[in-house]
């Protein structure tokens, strides 16, 4: 199945983006991409090969953040239990996605609530 062109973009802008923060790093667990930041997850970039829809999903703990999230065309609470403790997952490839800027938001705010204080700190003097 080919993953349409302007999900790709958007996860490829979105993945520069989260491996541009402070501390983070790209691992593979589970046959998909994640970055994290101090051996914790901040967003799960999921798989590019087509052999799932691609989709983003991040943890929003900012209340109207994650109402937003959610209002998503195919945006749902992340399985495993995770939509318990606020990670919401997002599509790319269905009409209406949130734009790449809008996601890179979503990531950041993923990522200031899984770091440590020095790194924000650190994000926050650039």
């Amino acid at each position: 199945m080919a993953v349409p062109r302007t999900a790709l973009k958007k996860w490829e802008k979105v993945r520069e983006f989260a491996l541009g923060m402070p501390g983070a790093v790209e691992e593979f667990p589970w046959g998909e991409t994640v970055a994290k930041v101090n051996k914790k997850v901040f967003v799960f970039l999921g798989v590019v090969d087509g052999s799932y829809p691609m989709g983003v999903t991040v943890k929003l703990k900012d209340e109207e953040a994650h109402a937003h999230a959610l209002t998503c065309p195919g945006a749902e609470p992340a399985g495993y239990g995770l939509g318990k403790a606020g990670w919401v997952s997002i599509p790319l490839e269905q009409k209406g996605a949130p734009s790449a800027e809008l996601l890179c938001d979503w990531v950041e705010e993923s990522y200031r609530t899984i770091a440590p204080k020095r790194l924000i700190a650190e994000l926050d003097a650039r």
